[in-house]
């Protein structure tokens, strides 16, 4: 997401070049004013942080051979972290049995985006004036609560020290030739108008600069730019049954030379009108316990949404949190030939550019590989600068979508396998286990969309994931596209039953929704044998198919 310039000036200072950094001197001067006035109030700050992110987008949309969008936007959004009381409680604290603070530090408050230090400072003034006062009110909460409630089960404190970083790196350009784009989306969308049952279809082109200035009192002072370039396709069509069938196919890279050429997007264009007809008249699956592999991708999304989001900090603290895996720790969590790390640094896998990847997190901290399964044995958790229990310091995973609170989120996930075996020896194990639990088929997971999990103690701790393609892999080795089917489980007992990976790394580029928004995430593993996994029915709409014939026959 970096442009390719900021590889090679890593700093102004180590690259021996000046840089103009308006947005940081404004941001700087505001910061040291503000504390030097409001140290003198009865509660003063202990910390308060400054972050601007401008957003550059230009997006080109079609659909049936026509444009349907071309526009460019730009826009700042400032995030104020102003902190009272201290490290150990502060403004900060949940309010165990009512709404929290946290919601309330919620915010969207347009900057200018001219560099105007006036105009800069006046909006961070009135905005920090509104952001103590509220601050102050939420330290009386938070401390009354805390004497009126249980002792905490973690006492680990509200916010940690981090070191001053020092970073400033170019202002990207996005290179996006609208007007070619334009006919691109008309060229990819275009073979879709030859079937009447084929209900939407897209070709989206997101080209996106994000930079972000970052200051705080302990020091930092960081300006990161990152730019991206996303297409997307997607179509879906319905079953007789009113199934909605969905396809995606998309291509991320940093840079627009690393998009396909035509030749491969119409490649993928028709594969996923040949996949769309295939589904329509796709078997429905019943529902199922037994042997199945999951794909490259396919694990990649199956990790971070049933294991990565249990391995986020705060989900270890909260007094509502199911606390998956927080007394796990040093021991085995995954098979023995399992390692998972995360790692925002990592740009590159299997050929394909990460768009997890990131240089600091949105609390000022460095980004940083962080292993946290070691051949099965659960080492930490991915933590922000809200420390957890025996864990007193952020590695770096602080993140949030602008106008959010940032907590512990994921970025690259890695899972990675020893000693891993061929697809074709992948299949013939699972056979095996097919014929050794006498099942009548096994299952092959080839493409997710996304999924979701629960992990709060009020819900079922279970996790839901979508996919697209699947097929049934019968005892003597033949393949059947399949429809209507959700992959459903519980974590603890799920990872106990992977028996073998394959030596087949994907990857899965996407952005994933929590409590500090949409951040953009990557994942990568391997196909992986799972001795038993459950599906469920998938829910369907009740609407028949359209009445009429759509125009495209009339001609």
């Amino acid at each position: 997401m970096k442009p390719l310039l900021a590889l090679l000036c890593l700093s102004a200072a180590s690259a021996g070049v000046s840089l103009a950094q308006p947005v940081l001197s404004a941001l700087q001067a505001e910061l040291d004013r503000s504390m030097e006035h409001l140290k003198a109030q009865p509660t003063p700050p202990y910390f308060l942080s400054y972050e601007v992110t401008e957003t550059h987008r230009i997006d080109v949309s079609g659909s049936f051979g026509t444009l349907t969008r071309s526009d460019e936007a730009r826009r700042r959004n400032l995030d104020i972290d102003l902190r009272v009381g201290d490290y150990k409680l502060d403004n900060t604290r949940p309010i165990r049995g009512g709404a929290g603070n946290s919601g309330s530090r919620y915010s969207w408050v347009e900057m200018p985006t001219d560099d105007s230090p006036d105009a800069i400072r006046a909006t961070l003034w009135y905005q920090t004036d509104l952001h103590y006062k509220r601050a102050v009110e939420q330290l009386t909460a938070a401390k009354t609560n805390s004497q009126v409630k249980v002792e905490q089960e973690d006492n680990s404190g509200d916010f940690s020290p981090a070191p001053a970083e020092k970073f400033v790196e170019p202002v990207g350009t996005l290179r996006v030739n609208r007007k070619a784009w334009e006919e691109k989306v008309r060229k990819y969308t275009a073979p879709f108008q030859r079937y009447g049952n084929i209900y939407e279809a897209r070709a989206d082109l997101y080209g996106t600069n994000e930079t972000r200035w970052y200051v705080s009192t302990d020091g930092s002072r960081i300006q990161t730019s990152q730019t991206s370039y996303l297409l997307m396709i997607y179509a879906f069509t319905k079953a007789s049954d009113g199934m909605e069938l969905p396809r995606y196919e998309s291509f991320f890279s940093f840079t627009p030379e690393g998009l396909p050429d035509d030749a491969t997007v119409l490649k993928a264009v028709n594969k996923v009108i040949e996949d769309l007809k295939a589904l329509k008249s796709a078997p429905i699956v019943d529902p199922y316990v037994g042997p199945a592999i999951l794909s490259g991708r396919a694990t990649g999304v199956f990790f971070h949404e049933v294991f990565g989001h249990r391995l986020e900090g705060h989900r270890n603290k909260g007094e509502d949190q199911s606390q998956t895996f927080k007394k796990f720790l040093n021991d085995r969590v995954l098979p023995e030939f399992i390692s998972v790390y995360s790692d925002p640094t990592e740009r590159r896998i299997a050929g394909i550019d990460l768009n997890g990847s990131y240089r600091y997190d949105n609390q000022g901290v460095k980004a940083r590989r962080v292993t946290v399964v070691d051949r099965g044995i659960l080492k930490t958790f991915l933590l922000s600068r809200t420390p957890i229990e025996g864990f007193p310091e952020s590695n770096g995973h602080g993140r949030k979508q602008a106008g959010y609170v940032p907590v512990a989120r994921q970025s690259n996930l890695i899972v990675t396998a020893t000693a891993p075996v061929t697809r074709a020896e992948l299949k013939k194990r699972l056979l095996e286990e097919v014929r050794k639990q006498g099942k009548s088929f096994g299952l092959l997971f080839d493409d997710i969309q996304g999924g979701f999990t629960m992990t709060g103690r009020t819900t079922p701790n279970a996790f839901n994931v979508l996919p697209i393609m699947v097929y049934r892999i019968y005892p003597d080795g033949r393949e059947e596209l399949v429809r209507g089917v959700d992959l459903i489980g519980t974590p603890l007992t799920v990872f106990t039953r992977i028996i073998a990976a394959d030596d087949e790394v994907a990857v899965f580029n996407g952005t994933c929704g929590a409590e500090s928004g949409g951040v953009p995430v990557s994942a990568s593993g391997p196909g992986i044998l799972v001795s038993q996994l459950e599906v469920q029915k998938k829910q369907k709409s009740q609407e028949r198919s359209p009445i009429l014939a759509p125009p495209f026959d009339d001609k």
